[in-house]
């Protein structure tokens, strides 16, 4: 099962005690999948849907709203069952209409438009309308290959009701046209897992969190070992240069002319390449701190430099004479 059915099966299974966060539910449900068919004489409100989650839950708010019931038909497709929900009384529709604040007038192409911002008013409505909103048009990506939480709807101005909607918890939800769509959508970890708490959806929430624990402790102990890794790399380096202008002061000066310090550590140096500046340090006597080696080895480097020099001036010399 994938990761945002399971987040609609638990949506599925809210549903709220006051009848007006019900009613705030319906008109997300009515906003973003409902039809108003003028039959006649006669209005219709249709719902039609693939998701059996989504037509139980419509079929449950309808009836506990309005002890009222509805037509259902199922029809199956090649792949899919689609299930039909229709509202057929006149009467009834238009109390369904009034009590969700969606006006006829605002009907096109048989859509029925944004309800009013009444419905919407109380916080706990606003969680109902968002939930009605995800059930009908939303869908989330798997967490562990990505953050990403999305509302597709045909109207751009249902689009802003529900980026408003949203953003009243302190979310930001962002909106792109996609083809004739418009999708409100939001990508960052923590406000999925904020607007999930809105929702109410506990279940899929503690779910996301692990995921995200899980990839920031996964990420920290891969920087941990890069950072390691970029450590000895450069210690490697060091220590391989290091030796380069030991050997080049043996082989070229000898260790003589150096002082009994620098003899000391030039020795330790060759014999111990894969030792660290500290350990280093601790093999001397007495021993002397990381800085105290490193400042040797240092002096060292700068010795081999100005002979690597001075051999060079001497050869540049000696050619100048030849010629």
């Amino acid at each position: 099962m994938s990761f945002s059915r399971g987040v609609k099966e638990e949506l599925a299974e809210q549903i709220a005690n006051a009848r007006h966060c019900r009613m705030a539910e319906l008109a997300a449900f009515l906003t973003y999948g409902g039809q108003l068919i003028q039959n006649g004489s006669n209005l219709i409100i249709k719902l039609q849907t693939e998701s059996q989650i989504v037509a139980r839950k419509y079929f449950t708010l309808v009836k506990k709203t309005f002890n009222i019931m509805i037509d259902v038909s199922v029809r199956k497709n090649t792949e899919n069952l689609t299930y039909t929900l229709i509202i057929k009384n006149k009467d009834i529709v238009n109390k369904v209409l009034q009590a969700t604040k969606l006006e006829i007038d605002q009907v096109v192409e048989g859509r029925l438009g944004t309800p009013g911002n009444l419905v919407v008013q109380k916080t706990c409505c606003k969680r109902g309308f968002i939930r009605g909103a995800f059930l009908l048009s939303g869908s989330m990506s798997n967490p562990k290959k990505a953050y990403h939480l999305e509302f597709v709807t045909e109207d751009l101005h249902k689009a802003l009701q529900l980026q408003e909607v949203i953003c009243a918890f302190q979310i930001e939800a962002k909106i792109i046209q996609r083809k004739k769509n418009h999708v409100v959508y939001i990508k960052e970890g923590s406000q999925i897992v904020d607007l999930l708490n809105v929702m109410e959806a506990h279940v899929a929430l503690m779910k996301l969190e692990n995921v995200r624990i899980f990839k920031e402790m996964r990420n920290q102990v891969n920087r941990q070992v890069n950072c390691e890794a970029a450590n000895i790399n450069k210690t490697v380096t060091a220590a391989s240069k290091q030796i380069e202008d030991i050997l080049y002061i043996r082989e070229n000066v000898g260790f003589g002319s150096l002082n009994e310090g620098l003899r000391e550590i030039a020795k330790l140096r060759l014999d111990n390449p894969d030792a660290s500046l500290k350990e280093l340090g601790t093999m001397l006597l007495p021993p002397i701190g990381k800085s105290g080696v490193n400042h040797r080895l240092r002096k060292l480097s700068m010795i081999a430099e100005y002979y690597r020099e001075h051999k060079e001036e001497s050869i540049n010399d000696k050619e100048g004479n030849d010629n």
